[in-house]
């Protein structure tokens, strides 16, 4: 490989596994299972061993995912409730690290050889689960519980104290000879009954169900309304406390039955190994046996056991030495594929999804399994009748991995893929670049018509609540066709539906109402043009500032937009020269929705007009509040220092990377005290509650979205 072929690939994977991250540990909605997550993050890894000078801070190897829900200083809506909510953030005194983990027995032997060649002394092993939910941090100070933290970024967690209270398992109040300051770590989850009841729930009320456990356990934990998460059946396993947290055991295990002893929920599935022998033993039993437990597992962890070898093995930037997890293969089933539908998206593409004889794999009964597109049908051979393989990798999205060729009737007759649109019946069409097929009758099928009026409605664009049965519903009962036709709605109209009451009318169109106060650049996203993004809307509404002024853009000035290239220019063009677009535009601004972007504030001075500043490390107000001051008063903030940096703003513990980046171009490095005194007055603005971190915070990676919807990294 090249440099320039690594730095090209670096920086896809890169930009893949941040958004992949993101979907994980914020959505709590992953597209990928967590072994081709691993997979892209080895490859990464193998890259930047081979090119060192190109890892940079950025890079998903040197950080761990975040949970954060407020990472740019904005609150986020709630996926459930819709209302937006901020929690606030706390720097964690020990960074909170992930795990390195694998799924080859041969590297968890290298791993222990490893351990052996530093330590060059005998040592344990403490082998424990790896329980499949989300982390977090607890703080009991005088016995009673303080505070509780996500994981955040690694370095701050998002204060979840007040739900956690209501997590049945986890004391308030200790009991015994605890110490006066404890901080324990562990993983909340949610046992496999809870999580099938939860999603009866969801399913009665017309809610999306949660695709698995870890992803309800997660979202439970952020809710609104603590009395919720009480309902929620959460559970708490507890499996670490920090070695420097200053209370002192010889072992892991002595600390995890010390902890048990103050009434704390750890696990009874851990082991004590004297070999490496003993280890595999540990993860050959519950590799079958863990199917039995009554909550989701996706591995082993293996811990070096004498605290002082772990302080003397140390640490990496975002996982620990002395520690390592061994993952599952993803289960795999065997089942009859009974039948293959063709579904059509709102963009017209046809996908085919394979129709299984139910089958139990991962805690879950699976019955569907996409197939991607014609290509992959073709390339698995496969024939309605078949005996088929299916996984669930990292337990999440089921797949069709193979055919057992010999289970195969000697009549089975290859699927032909359809040349007419299965719900509308016009002609499909392919184009040379395209992996699918299309319905170009995106105006009369019904099934696009729904699917855009889904899009439309959906959390990231207008937020109401209100899923693909509802919408169903509606269009059956010729209600609603277009957007503008939801607005129109009469609650003697909702009311006239199979299963509705005047309580789920009500709460439609309060949520409908509340609608209208959405941004224009979410607007502009809700209206599903083909090819634009949140953050592709997002500029082209900052470009052009109303909808008018967008409707009226030539090709060449749809150009000039940032990011804008020209497949999206010919498809916000195209889209805007349809009359019906337009009439559709006119009836949504009849109903008050926002169509004028929000006018940017003056800055309060131009102290700062003209300069670039990028600023490390941590100071009397939170780094996004130092930003803001930056923006305030006209200065540029940026997240790497070039020649054209005009300061380098170092807080306390800066990033030395940084300051010998600065040393080097000769950017002048100034402190915060010297930056307030470039200001026409030093107040800072009023910041949510974060107290003075005690490590560097690592700089956020900026993104922007590419034409085909992917995430790019810079």
């Amino acid at each position: 490989m090249t440099r320039e072929e690594a730095i090209r690939k670096i920086e896809d994977l890169k930009a893949t596994l941040w958004e992949n991250s993101r979907r994980y540990y914020v959505d709590n909605a992953p597209v990928i299972s967590d072994y081709d997550y691993d997979q892209m993050m080895k490859a990464l890894e193998r890259i930047e061993a081979e090119f060192p000078d190109l890892i940079t801070p950025d890079s998903p190897t040197q950080r761990v995912g975040s949970d954060l829900e407020n990472q740019a200083g904005e609150g986020r809506v709630n996926a459930e409730s819709g209302i937006r909510k901020e929690f606030a953030q706390y720097p964690h005194r020990y960074p909170m690290l992930s795990l390195s983990n694998t799924y080859s027995i041969d590297e968890v032997e290298a791993f222990a050889q490893r351990a052996d060649k530093i330590l060059e002394t005998s040592f344990t092993y403490c082998c424990e689960l790896k329980f499949d939910g989300t982390a977090i941090c607890l703080n009991y100070r005088a016995g009673k519980l303080f505070r509780a933290l996500t994981r955040g970024d690694g370095v701050v967690g998002d204060d979840v104290t007040e739900n956690v209270k209501r997590i049945a398992n986890i004391p308030q109040q200790l009991k015994g000879d605890y110490p006066a300051d404890l901080e324990i770590r562990g993983e909340i989850l949610m046992p496999y009954d809870a999580f099938d009841r939860l999603n009866k729930e969801r399913e009665e009320n017309e809610e999306a169900p949660f695709a698995n456990p870890r992803n309800a356990a997660s979202g439970s934990l952020k809710l609104l309304d603590p009395e919720e998460v009480a309902h929620r059946g959460l559970w708490c396993t507890l499996y670490h406390i920090p070695s420097d947290s200053g209370v002192t055991f010889e072992t892991h295990d002595e600390a995890l039955s010390a902890a048990a002893r103050w009434g704390l929920p750890v696990s009874d599935q851990r082991r004590i190994c004297h070999s490496i022998q003993e280890v595999e033993e540990y993860i050959s039993y519950w590799d079958t046996e863990r199917k039995k437990l009554p909550f989701a597992t996706d591995g082993c962890v293996i811990k070096v056991n004498e605290m002082a070898y772990q302080r003397a093995l140390g640490y990496t930037a975002k996982s620990p030495r002395w520690a390592v997890a061994f993952k599952f293969k993803a289960e795999r089933a065997l089942t009859r594929l009974n039948s293959i539908d063709y579904q059509v998206g709102r963009t017209g593409a046809v996908t085919p999804v394979a129709n299984l004889e139910p089958v139990l794999l991962a805690g879950t009964v699976v019955k569907r399994a996409s197939l991607n597109n014609e290509d992959q049908m073709n390339l698995l051979d496969i024939r309605v009748g078949d005996y088929v393989y299916v996984e669930k990798g990292g337990e999440i999205i089921p797949k069709i991995t193979g055919v057992e060729l010999t289970k195969r009737p000697a009549e089975l007759k290859r699927p032909s893929f359809p040349t007419v649109c299965p719900d509308c019946g016009s002609p499909l069409v392919r184009e040379e670049d395209e992996a699918k097929w299309f319905c170009v009758n995106s105006e009369a099928c019904p099934k696009q018509i729904q699917g855009r009026l889904v899009h439309f409605l959906g959390r990231k664009a207008m937020n109401v609540i209100a899923g693909e049965a509802t919408i169903e519903q509606m269009y059956e009962m010729n209600l609603v066709k277009t957007p503008a036709d939801l607005y129109d709605l009469t609650k003697a109209q909702l009311m006239s539906m199979e299963g509705w009451k005047e309580k789920s009318a009500q709460r439609f169109l309060s949520s409908i109402e509340e609608s209208k106060a959405v941004p224009f650049e979410r607007v502009l996203f809700a209206l599903g043009i083909r090819f634009v993004g949140e953050t592709t809307a997002k500029e082209i509404a900052a470009h052009f500032g109303d909808i008018d002024s967008v409707m009226n853009a030539t090709f060449e000035q749809m150009l000039e937009v940032k990011d804008v290239g020209e497949i999206i220019a010919r498809s916000v063009v195209d889209f805007f020269s349809d009359e019906r677009h337009r009439f559709e535009i006119e009836r949504l601004k009849a109903h008050g929705l926002i169509f004028v972007s929000k006018k940017k504030e003056a800055p309060a001075s131009l102290a700062l007009e003209g300069k670039v500043i990028v600023i490390s490390g941590n100071f009397s107000i939170s780094r996004d509040a130092m930003k803001e001051l930056i923006t305030m008063h006209g200065g540029k903030n940026s997240s790497s220092i070039s020649g054209k940096t005009t300061y380098l703003l170092a807080g306390s513990k800066p990033g030395p990377e940084k300051i010998k980046k600065a040393g080097e171009l000769g950017v002048q490095i100034i402190d915060e005290a010297e930056f307030m005194k470039l200001l026409p007055q030093s107040e800072a603005p009023v910041d949510q509650p974060v107290e003075l971190d005690l490590f560097n915070q690592p700089e956020e990676p900026e993104y922007h979205q590419d034409a085909d919807g992917s995430l790019l990294l810079f």
